[in-house]
């Protein structure tokens, strides 16, 4: 009984329905017996043959009343067990000596109880059980020779006994190891289920955003943080991230981090930012997708990419952390602003006016020394000096923060003349810059200060573009409500380790750059009440193959 009760409810469920299939097992036993004695009773005597009916119509009741208690009444399990057990043993004996002792075969009958005790009765009551049988073959064999001068083999009944107690003790341990088996699986399960509740109250109040993708980008699971930044309806899953345009910049950077890991034994860390913009819009044709859930923000998101290791054969997963960085970046702009203040009070002062003299000196001196060395020198001097002062230049105007014309500007002219401004400037062909739809409605923005802007923009473009027809193009979307001025070149896009840092102050590849020009124009953009992302993207070629590239996207203030 203390076994019993040590098992788990998972063992004693498996026991009761063990002990069901050994009742339907004693049914089957019960009609075969009596079918054997309805097309060959022969081997009986009319007496026995009587005994035999009896005994069999009786166990067939007896089986059917067994099988019923043990359906609706699961209680004392061993009670229940070795009542069956000593009615078996009883039932088979009987038919044993009605059938003619050993000669008549019945004797493999007493297996099927023994096997029975062995599995699911303690040892000690599989053993007894063996032993009654065992006793009542070598009583009856004995008799048969003593009392009846028969021609038994007590020797014969002693060898079935051996082999019942052998087959008890084999088949027992057997059970035995499975029963261990079960109960340290069901611990397993137990301890399984419980880290798997710890894993989603983490993953469910964790601030960062958690993807679980496929290799081809279909969202398998999600995190409430997940779905509150990219605007989705609780337990939305099973969709590609490609079928909703919104979530195109998460698509895209999924992609551009497995085609860098592709030649990688383990991917690399990578981070991508990319920014959702607000989006109410119906499913991607050919979806069955129905989102509920409505992004009315934008949300500047920082991806980091991570491989599940799955066993062979299984399906890949990667995993997608996204932070929301919007909040962080409005912190440090206004960290930015107060400490620029502090800083521009002194530039003026302190470096332009010693450099504004340097620069004088260089002059005056570039008049008396004509030789090449001093002329190659002056050079070189007055080049950084200039660099400087451009440095200079852009954090005045960073810190003065004018306030922007509060005028409607219709981007049509506009592009048309900045257009024409700017391949003027530079030497360019009418067709080297294009211009693509420039929308009707006018726009929340500054004109100086989107000027500047733009040139800035095809200023990086053209030292990358092929200077091709159409190598520099600009043109206008509208989405949701907000207008979009896109500008995009044809050359190669930027690498995820530049794109990191590509609006950091300082930080540029080129040795004639100051790192201040993207700067400066996504403060201007902010200024503006505008934003200024660089957007990761996949457009087919000339020949249809999918191209990365690259585009700078100025997002407009919302018309009032």
């Amino acid at each position: 009984m203390g076994r019993w009760h040590a098992l788990s409810a998972e063992s004693r469920s498996t026991f009761w329905r063990s002990l069901q299939t050994l009742n339907i097992s004693r049914v089957v036993i019960a009609l075969v017996l009596l079918v054997y004695l309805t097309f060959n009773g022969r081997g009986v005597s009319d007496s026995g043959q009587f005994l035999y009916a009896e005994t069999c119509a009786a166990y067939l009741m007896l089986a059917i009343g067994f099988a019923v208690l043990t359906q609706y009444w699961r209680h004392r399990f061993l009670l229940q067990l070795s009542s069956q057990v000593a009615v078996d043993i009883v039932v088979i004996s009987l038919l044993y000596l009605a059938g003619g002792g050993v000669r008549s075969g019945l004797v493999i009958l007493y297996l099927f109880p023994l096997a029975g005790a062995a599995i699911l009765a303690p040892l000690v009551l599989a053993l007894f059980s063996a032993a009654l049988v065992t006793l009542f073959l070598l009583a009856e064999t004995t008799w048969q020779v003593l009392v009846q001068q028969s021609t038994g083999s007590v020797m014969q009944a002693g060898l079935y006994g051996a082999a019942f107690f052998a087959i008890v003790l084999a088949v027992n341990s057997l059970a035995a190891k499975l029963i261990r088996q079960e109960e340290l699986a069901a611990e397993r399960g137990i301890d399984l289920t419980t880290q798997q509740a710890i894993n989603q109250i983490v993953i469910a109040d964790v601030a960062d955003g958690v993807l679980v993708v496929g290799r081809d980008g279909r969202v398998l699971a999600s995190n409430p943080a997940a779905r509150n930044m990219l605007g989705l309806a609780d337990g939305e899953v099973d969709f590609a991230l490609g079928d909703i345009p919104a979530l195109a910049p998460v698509a895209f950077a999924f992609v551009g981090w497995q085609e860098l890991a592709e030649d990688a034994e383990r991917s690399e860390p990578h981070a991508a930012f990319v920014t959702i913009k607000p989006y109410h819009e119906a499913p991607a044709p050919g979806t069955t997708l129905t989102l509920s859930g409505r992004r009315e923000l934008s949300a500047h998101l920082k991806l980091r990419f991570a491989r599940v290791d799955t066993p062979a054969g299984a399906a890949e997963r990667c995993v997608i952390f996204l932070h929301d960085v919007t909040a962080i970046e409005n912190q440090a702009q206004e960290l930015k602003l107060a400490s620029m203040g502090r800083l521009t009070a002194s530039i003026a002062h302190e470096v332009r006016n010693p450099l504004s003299a340097i620069g004088h000196a260089t002059a005056l001196l570039a008049e008396d020394l004509q030789t090449p060395v001093h002329a190659r020198l002056l050079k070189i001097v007055g080049d950084n000096v200039a660099r400087v002062d451009r440095m200079v230049e852009d954090i005045l105007k960073l810190s003065r923060k004018v306030q922007p014309n509060g005028e409607p500007l219709y981007l049509d002219a506009f592009l048309s003349e900045l257009k024409a401004e700017f391949q003027e400037t530079y030497g360019l062909a009418d067709d080297i810059v294009w211009v693509g739809n420039s929308g009707s409605a006018p726009v929340r923005f500054d004109a100086l200060h989107l000027r500047e802007v733009v040139i800035n923009l095809l200023t990086n473009a053209i030292r990358y573009a092929s200077r091709l027809p159409a190598s520099m193009r600009l043109w206008v979307v509208e989405t949701g409500g907000q207008m979009e001025l896109h500008v995009q070149d044809d050359g190669p896009a930027i690498t995820p380790e530049v794109r990191s840092h590509l609006f950091e102050p300082f930080y540029t590849t080129s040795s004639k750059g100051t790192g201040l020009g993207l700067y400066l124009a996504r403060e201007l953009c902010l200024n503006n009440e505008a934003k200024l992302d660089y957007e990761y993207r996949f457009d087919a070629n000339a020949s249809g193959q999918q191209k990365a590239s690259g585009r700078f996207v100025i997002t407009f203030a919302p018309r009032a």
